[in-house]
């Protein structure tokens, strides 16, 4: 079974690692890390800064520096991110990150990732809608994870442009730094913290 989490900060994903039974994260666990939606603000800062949550665990780290589609379609780096027990998706641009990953054999690897954790504005490329950063526009998302876009919390001005071009056709879950979400391969759910869900004008629960 999937299971994926999106989480609004590196604090709220060390709030997920020590609190959920569920990851189960020890010295045997591998984790792939992959910084590609930090690209334009360093790649190699933000997997140190991912990585650092895991030291706790003693868990085996490795991050996978992927800038571009040409490394993404390296058959060796998406066997290492098939083999891994957990994924991480480094927050950014995802913009940047939908176009590296899009029809890649990494996009691939993720998509089948049996536990993801997408921390920040990452995590809005996963779905079927992604949200625009530079706007609040809904444009088309990777489609990996179905039922609920996502996004950052933003001005009020952009959330309800946003909403209202949307729509009721899906839930809207915006996340501030302490949220965090789970989807467990049919249903989302909100875990704990900053977490808003509507649709269209409406709130709603998960």
């Amino acid at each position: 079974m999937q299971s994926t989490w999106v989480v609004g900060s590196l604090d709220a994903l060390r709030t997920l690692l020590a609190s959920s039974d569920d990851l189960n994260i020890s010295s045997t666990t591998t984790v792939v890390l992959l910084p590609t939606a930090a690209a334009f603000t360093g790649i190699t800062q933000a997997a140190l800064e991912l990585a650092a949550p895991f030291e706790t665990y003693e868990a085996r780290v490795e991050a996978l520096m992927l800038s571009d589609r040409a490394s993404s379609d390296e058959a060796s780096f998406a066997q290492r991110v098939s083999d891994a027990d957990v994924v991480v998706l480094a927050d950014g641009s995802a913009l940047h990150a939908r176009s590296v990953w899009l029809d890649t054999a990494i996009g691939e690897a993720i998509r089948n990732a049996q536990t993801l954790i997408a921390v920040g504005s990452a995590a809005s490329v996963l779905g079927e809608t992604m949200i625009d950063p530079r706007g609040g526009a809904p444009t088309l998302g990777l489609g990996y994870r179905v039922g609920v876009a996502t996004t950052a919390s933003k001005s009020d001005e952009q959330l309800a442009r946003t909403r209202a071009l949307l729509g009721e056709r899906e839930v809207l879950a915006v996340l501030g730094r302490s949220g965090i979400l789970h989807h467990d391969g049919a249903t989302w759910r909100v875990v704990s913290g900053d977490v808003v869900t509507t649709r269209g004008e409406v709130r709603v629960e998960l």
